[in-house]
């Protein structure tokens, strides 16, 4: 763990915003990252974008963890991403979960969208990423968001795509490209 190497431990903020009412998937992915010794801070149901970043801003997170299942991901990934550039927090590594179609997630890394998971990604597999990027925060984020846009295209061409198994029942997706 980090706090054991004298860093400080990651500090994420879960959020569920907007009008989408189900909220398990983030919660199995909060409790994953608190046991994995992450500092969480799950923000609950109906949450605005201006309220996510100011919880992030006042929590000094590492990371924003949206989980979007209602079908307005563009736009409140895009609000996030604006508020974070406008408050000149863009610091925050932003990724996210939820129901939201391949053709998107191109859209979203260029937004600034590090990371998507989709169904089917293990919490393992979260957790690892989330581990990864936001450990040391010696990883570039334009990597990230790069890899991310990768991933979008090699599953339009058909070429492999790392994928998570399930677990506990709960699981999503990740769109990562696989090494060439």
């Amino acid at each position: 763990m980090q706090a054991e190497q004298g860093r400080s431990p990651i500090r994420v903020v879960v959020a569920k915003p907007g009008l989408d009412g189900h909220d398990r998937g983030a919660k199995v992915v909060a409790r994953a990252l608190r046991d994995a010794g992450m500092e969480v801070i799950y923000t609950g149901l109906h949450q605005t974008p201006e309220q996510i970043v100011e919880t992030a801003i006042q929590e000094d997170a590492d990371g924003i963890g949206l989980s979007v299942l209602s079908g307005a991901h563009l736009t409140l990934f895009q609000r996030l991403t604006d508020l974070l550039r406008e408050r000149e927090a863009d610091d925050i590594v932003v990724f996210g979960g939820g129901i939201i179609p391949e053709a998107d997630i191109a859209t979203l890394a260029r937004m600034g969208v590090a990371r998507v998971f989709t169904p089917g990604a293990s919490t393992h597999e979260i957790v690892g990423w989330v581990s990864t990027h936001l450990g040391d925060q010696t990883e570039d984020a334009d990597a990230s968001v790069a890899q991310t846009a990768q991933a979008a295209q090699a599953s339009h061409t058909g070429e492999s795509a790392q994928t998570g198994e399930s677990v506990g029942g709960e699981s999503v997706e990740g769109t990562e490209a696989s090494p060439a």
